[in-house]
């Protein structure tokens, strides 16, 4: 279809943005701090700074993968999580935070085992559940949390 738009969230301010799906490989900015926006579908790992404007601002539900690079189940769940961000290109956003690169972050959330995974819609937490569970199951839970 042609103009179609998928919205993103911008990963340094949080920000909504329409994103031209025919964009074909272009640089697309966010509208209010011109950042460079993801493509629809894409994992964000932003900054720190990023975090709290990205939970607080954005439209969409965040959800957020607190993960270890050193954890089993949490490389099961990579995959699982990219082909989810995928097919729900623009109605939510998919963030992972590294815990061993950003324990405050961790801490702040209360979270004590990897993976952790939670919902946020405008600052508020809608959901949050641990550790690793087959494609369907994980597919079902972040749907009825955002």
């Amino acid at each position: 279809m042609t103009g179609e738009k998928l919205k993103v969230s911008c990963g340094v301010c949080g920000t909504t943005n329409y994103f031209p799906v025919e964009a074909g490989g272009k640089t697309v900015v966010c509208g209010r701090c011109k950042a460079r926006l993801p493509e629809p579908g894409a994992i964000l790992e932003p900054a720190v700074e990023g975090l709290t404007g990205l939970f607080q601002n954005s439209s969409l539900p965040v959800l957020v993968d607190f993960y270890s690079p050193t954890c089993a189940p949490c490389h099961m769940m990579h995959p699982i999580l990219e082909r989810l961000a995928r097919r729900r290109a623009g109605d939510i956003a998919v963030v992972k935070v590294n815990v061993e690169e950003h324990p405050d972050v961790a801490r702040e959330f209360h979270v004590q085992a990897v993976p952790t995974f939670v919902v946020i819609l405008k600052g508020a937490e809608r959901g949050r559940t641990a550790g690793a569970m087959d494609e369907n199951s994980f597919a079902l839970w972040a749907a009825s949390r955002t």
